[in-house]
């Protein structure tokens, strides 16, 4: 299990309270910080991700912790769906997302709203595929989340999530710990008026399950076929099961 670190250590509130100021904090800088700190390549990582459905074809989609919509609207590009519902426990981003939507005019086919991935407002074996980017270590309670996910997909649905992992090898591996720990903070504090943000972000991934534990506690939960993609050297990976 997940050691569950918070983003503001020494204040009051449950973890899921916490994640959500944070987000509300940093929202308005959050898309160019995202964009600048993982050079771009972030964007390239999601279409990789989404690809991972276009077999499956879902035309309905459930994206977990969609923040300002980006891992959505990449998907709606290259999946084409019917229907993707975003789902985020802080308002700040999903109030980007939906200026995005009406800016893109793809409220017809995106629509975002406020809630709790650990309990989806969703019945049962409704969605083709769930996804998440960027979003499973900050849940409180990841295994309970996973599951809650697992419930609302249908019956042969696949879930996709991309989350950062930790490399292994030399000198990757030390390259990226300089860089998630000194420079990510430091150019975070500079551009968002929430530093402790991009500290957070380090630790949260330091603490997560990654790789095959992680791929343990799906099969745990009662998602079938799991499998782990490590990209970029280990940077992230894609972990996908079926229902």
């Amino acid at each position: 299990m997940a050691e569950n670190v918070t983003p503001y250590k020494n204040q009051q509130g449950t973890k899921k309270e916490q994640v959500a100021d944070m987000f509300n904090n940093i929202s308005k800088t959050y898309d160019f910080l995202n964009h600048f700190l993982s050079l771009g390549i972030d964007i390239i990582w999601r279409k990789k991700a989404i690809k991972e459905l276009q077999q499956d074809k879902p035309e309905t989609i459930l994206d977990v912790a969609t923040g300002t919509g980006d891992f959505a609207f990449e998907a709606l590009e290259i999946l084409k769906p019917k229907k993707i519902i975003g789902v985020d426990i802080s308002q700040g981003m999903l109030n980007i997302a939906d200026q995005k939507i009406i800016k893109r005019n793809k409220s017809e086919v995106f629509e975002v709203r406020l809630g709790d991935s650990e309990k989806l407002l969703f019945a049962d074996n409704s969605f083709d595929a769930v996804t998440v980017a960027y979003g499973v270590r900050n849940f409180e309670n990841l295994e309970k989340g996973i599951s809650d996910m697992l419930r609302v997909l249908k019956p042969g649905g696949k879930a996709v999530i991309l989350e950062f992992s930790k490399p292994k090898k030399f000198p990757i591996k030390q390259g990226y710990n300089f860089y998630f720990n000194y420079v990510t903070p430091t150019i975070g504090k500079i551009f968002s008026k929430d530093a402790r943000a991009y500290s957070y972000l380090p630790e949260s991934v330091n603490a997560f399950p990654d790789g095959k534990r992680f791929t343990d506690l799906m099969d745990k939960v009662g998602y079938k076929n799991t499998k782990a993609r490590p990209l970029a050297f280990g940077i992230c990976s894609i972990y996908t099961g079926i229902k």
